[in-house]
């Protein structure tokens, strides 16, 4: 059986890779995890720029870390919650600085 710290560290690196890129100011995903027999509940906590489509960014790292705990640890995951911890907006325009369009 493998650990859940490992499933874990495998389920944020997962989600990270979903994402991209860490938001600027963010904190890359963290993950809990549950494991019963061949099964893992997985819990990420994550940080997205905004504006973002949420449900989309959300809907893509449940495909990324239910393919990678399936492929790299043969576990199902019938579930994924995602808490988005912080919406990161884009830094304020220095003093000065134009928007041009």
């Amino acid at each position: 059986m493998i650990a859940e710290r490992v499933v874990a560290k495998i389920a944020a690196r997962a989600a990270g890779e979903a994402l991209g890129r860490t938001p600027e100011g963010g904190s890359a995903p963290h993950a809990g995890v549950v494991v019963h027999r061949d099964t893992a509940r997985v819990r990420i906590s994550l940080d997205l720029d905004y504006p973002a489509d949420i449900g989309q960014r959300c809907a893509a790292v449940r495909r990324r870390v239910v393919e990678r705990v399936k492929s790299l640890a043969g576990m199902d995951v019938p579930e994924v919650d995602i808490a988005v911890e912080h919406l990161h907006p884009p830094r304020a325009r220095r003093a000065g600085e134009r928007d041009i369009r």
